[in-house]
C-alpha cells in the first residue's frame, strides 16, 4: 500500500483490508510511523513515541478486535500504557513511566488497535489550544498558522493530518469537540460514564471529563464507540445502553426531529459573525430537509456558571498536581508548573469544603436547565465555538492568566455546558473561515443520546459530505 492509498481509508475501511489479507498490520504501522515522521517538524502533534510498544503488539499479534491491526494515537494526558512514559504536557511528569493500562487504553487493544505513540496535549488539559512548553506549539494542518485547538489539539492534527485514521481524545470542557471543529473532524463527547475512566478514578473533574476519539468519519466515531463503551468494576452509576447499537445508527436516517437553535452563548459570549453564518447555514439546512427548527434560550446565570466551573477545575487540578508531585518527586511550582496551571492550584488550594460543595452544585444546576430545554426540543444545534480558530501563540497558558482566561472563553461558552450535564455532544464539519480553517456545528442530546446523535451525523455525511481533511490541507499527499 501506497500513502496516498492509505491516508484514503478510514479505520473502518483499513480494518477490512487487514481481515481480507490485503494488508498486513505491521505496513501499516510503518506507514503511519514514517507519516508521522515526516509531518512533525511541521504540526508538532506527537509528543511521545511508543515504536517499541507497537513492535511488540506487531510481534504478538494485535487482538482480534474489530480495529485489528489500523495504526493509533493515545493522549498524553492521564494516559497510562504499560511500558510506556507519559507527560501530560507538563514538567512536572515528564517522562514518567506507566506501570499499568488504563481501562480505556484496555479496551483499546482489546480493540485491535495498534498505537505507536501519545498526542501532544496542553499542561493538564488547560487550554483550549495545544501549545505546551514542554513540547512546543502544535500546529492545524489546515493552516499552520492557526491552532487545531485543545486540549486533544495533537489528536486532531495528527487525524486531520492523514497520520492515523482516529485518534484517542478527551473532554473535560471542550476538549474533543474544539478541535474536531478547527480541523473538519468528527468529535464526540460520550455522555457521562459512556466510557470507563478506571481504574484509579470513578470521575475525571468530578464527573466533567469523558474520553472518546476523533475521527474523519462517522462510522468511525460510532465502531470505536461500540468497542469500548460500558461500565467497569466499581463504577457506581452507568449510562443506559444503547438501544440497537451505534454503528447501526449511523446508517440509520433520522426520523423528523424538533431541533432547538440555541444562538446565544450560556455565558454571554458574543458570537462571532463567521460562525454564525456556519450555524444559519446548518439551521437552514435541516429546515429544508424537514426537521422542525425552533429558537431556544438555556435559562442560566452565565457569569456563576464560569466562576463555578472554574472552581471545581481548580479543585481537581490543585489535587491532581499534589499527587503528581508526590508521584515524580519534583515540587509542585513555577520550576515545572506554567503559570496558568499554578494560578488553578493556587485557586483549588484556597476553596473551603463548602466553597467547593457550592460550586459543584452550580455546575451540576445545569443539568435541570439543559432538561427543561430537552422537554422543548429532541436534539440541541449551536456553535461549538463562539470563535474561529485562534492563532499559534494567540492563548498563551505561560503568560498572563487573566489574557488567558479572557482568551478560553469563547471557546468553551457553548461546550462546557454539557460537560457540567454529563449530556453526550458531537461536532460535525459544516464550514470553513475567511482563512480556509475549518468550523463545526454542534449536535446535543439528552444523557444517553448518543444513538440519535449518530444518526443525525451520518445523515448530515451522506447528504452534505465535508472534505476529507486527509486529502484536502496543504500536507495531503500529492
Amino acid at each position: 500500500m501506497r500513502i496516498g492509498e492509505y491516508v484514503r481509508q478510514d479505520a473502518c475501511a483499513l480494518a477490512e483490508l487487514v481481515r481480507r489479507g490485503e494488508v498486513r498490520p505491521r505496513e501499516l504501522c510503518e506507514l503511519a510511523l514514517s507519516r508521522a515522521r515526516e509531518l512533525q517538524p511541521a504540526l508538532g502533534c506527537i509528543a511521545i513515541w511508543d515504536e517499541e510498544d507497537a513492535a511488540r503488539i506487531l510481534e504478538a499479534g494485535p487482538a482480534p478486535g474489530p480495529f485489528r491491526g489500523v495504526p493509533f494515537l493515545l493522549k498524553d494526558l492521564y494516559t497510562f500504557r504499560a511500558g510506556t512514559r507519559l507527560s501530560n504536557g507538563s514538567g512536572l511528569t515528564r517522562d514518567h513511566p506507566a506501570g499499568f493500562d488504563t481501562t480505556l487504553v484496555q479496551r483499546f487493544l482489546a480493540a485491535g488497535l495498534v498505537p505507536f505513540g501519545k498526542t501532544t496535549s496542553p499542561e493538564f488539559g488547560l487550554n483550549v489550544v495545544t501549545e505546551p512548553v514542554l513540547h512546543g506549539p502544535c500546529r492545524n494542518p489546515w493552516n499552520p498558522a492557526f491552532s487545531p485547538g485543545g486540549s486533544s489539539g495533537g489528536a486532531a492534527a495528527a487525524v486531520a493530518a492523514g497520520i492515523v485514521p482516529m485518534a484517542h481524545a478527551s473532554d473535560g470542557g471542550g476538549s474533543i469537540r474544539i478541535p474536531a471543529s478547527h480541523c473538519g473532524l468528527v468529535g464526540l463527547k460520550p455522555s457521562r460514564a459512556r466510557t470507563p475512566m478506571g481504574p484509579l478514578a470513578v470521575e475525571a473533574w468530578s464527573g466533567l471529563a469523558t474520553a472518546h476519539v476523533v475521527a474523519r468519519t462517522v462510522r468511525d466515531v460510532a465502531a470505536v464507540l461500540g468497542a469500548v463503551h460500558g461500565p467497569e468494576p466499581g463504577d457506581f452509576y452507568a449510562c443506559p445502553p444503547p438501544a440497537a447499537g451505534f454503528a447501526a445508527a449511523v446508517a440509520r436516517d433520522p426520523s423528523p426531529l424538533r431541533i432547538g437553535l440555541l444562538r446565544r452563548a450560556p455565558t454571554g459570549v458574543p458570537l462571532h459573525p463567521e460562525v454564525a453564518v456556519v450555524l444559519e447555514e446548518a439551521a437552514d439546512f435541516l429546515a429544508d430537509a424537514g426537521h422542525a427548527v425552533v429558537e431556544v434560550e438555556l435559562p442560566l446565570d452565565g457569569g456563576r456558571f464560569s466562576e463555578a466551573f472554574l472552581a471545581v477545575v481548580a479543585a481537581n487540578v490543585a489535587r491532581d498536581v499534589a499527587w503528581w508531585s508526590e508521584q515524580t518527586g519534583r515540587s509542585a511550582d513555577a520550576d515545572h508548573l506554567e503559570r496558568a496551571t499554578l494560578f488553578f492550584v493556587e485557586r483549588g488550594r484556597a476553596l473551603s469544603a463548602v466553597d467547593f460543595v457550592s460550586a459543584l452544585r452550580a455546575v451540576q444546576a445545569v443539568a435541570r436547565a439543559l432538561g427543561r430545554v430537552f422537554a422543548q426540543c429532541d436534539v440541541l444545534l449551536s456553535p461549538v465555538c463562539a470563535a474561529p480558530a485562534p492563532r499559534v501563540g494567540e492563548v498563551d497558558q505561560n503568560g498572563d492568566v487573566e489574557a488567558y482566561l479572557a482568551a478560553n472563553a469563547p471557546y468553551v461558552a457553548f461546550t462546557a455546558i454539557h460537560n457540567a450535564a454529563g449530556t453526550p455532544a458531537i461536532s460535525v464539519p459544516f464550514g470553513r473561515d475567511a482563512r480556509g480553517v475549518p468550523i463545526g456545528v454542534m449536535f446535543a442530546a439528552p444523557l444517553g443520546g448518543e444513538e440519535l446523535l449518530l444518526s443525525l451525523a451520518g445523515w448530515i455525511e451522506r447528504l452534505r459530505p465535508w472534505p476529507d481533511p486527509a486529502l484536502s490541507t496543504p500536507f495531503a499527499p500529492r
